[in-house]
């Protein structure tokens, strides 16, 4: 079990990494615009149930050997990256009468799909396994017992963090959005840019992924 120093230390930190907003944030942001309160903090969840696969896949070793492996490393990254532009590309397609058919405001998705969404953008987010293979094991005292288990407690630890910090993030989009959806044209507005994120963040982490392997 980690000494309550540390334990205060890696909070610290994690909280200072978590309040920078990255890809995640900005996903839950866009759920929060386009759908409200609801849809932003289903987002949180998923997003969050994604990491604990990477926490738990840290924990048994399985990130050394997506650090390790260039092909693995670059099959998750693509993955990823379509499966971002993809919702994107749907976002912009999305008709605006069927919309309006609806009721005030963009079309909804279920919480139960949005959830699920965050849950497949985190876990096919390679740069996620990264970070905890290289951010836990500073953490780590091999002389306070079982390591895996050490890394469970960070990882649930940070999990826990991100849940509040982007739960706030959520929220405060929602209520945002709650003024904006109230003048005209922004529905339409808010399908552009949200699906406009969304591929950018496909292409970003790309791009991202590719530039790493130039350099090295």
């Amino acid at each position: 079990m980690p000494e309550a120093s540390t334990l205060a230390l890696f909070t610290l930190a994690a909280i200072t990494l978590l309040v920078i907003p990255g890809p995640a944030v900005l996903y839950i942001v866009t759920r929060s615009v386009d759908q409200g309160r609801a849809a932003g903090l289903a987002s949180v969840c998923g997003v969050h149930v994604g990491t604990l696969v990477h926490v738990a896949a840290a924990a048994l070793g399985l990130s050394a050997l997506l650090v390790s492996s260039a092909t693995a490393y670059h099959a998750v990254r693509w993955l990823g990256a379509a499966y971002l532009i993809w919702l994107g590309v749907r976002r912009l397609l999305a008709r605006d009468e069927a919309a309006a058919a609806a009721g005030p405001g963009p079309r909804r998705l279920g919480l139960r799909r949005i959830f699920a969404q965050g849950v497949v953008v985190n876990v096919l987010n390679p740069k996620t396994a990264l970070f905890f293979f290289a951010f836990l094991p500073q953490f780590v005292d091999t002389s306070r017992g079982s390591v895996p288990f050490q890394v469970l407690v960070f990882g649930v630890a940070f999990v826990l963090l991100g849940l509040l910090s982007d739960g706030a993030y959520a929220v405060a989009a929602s209520a945002g959005a709650g003024w904006l959806r109230r003048r005209p044209g922004v529905a339409r507005a808010s399908r552009l840019v949200s699906g406009g994120v969304l591929i950018g963040l496909g292409v970003t982490t790309a791009l991202a992924g590719s530039r790493s392997s130039a350099s090295s």
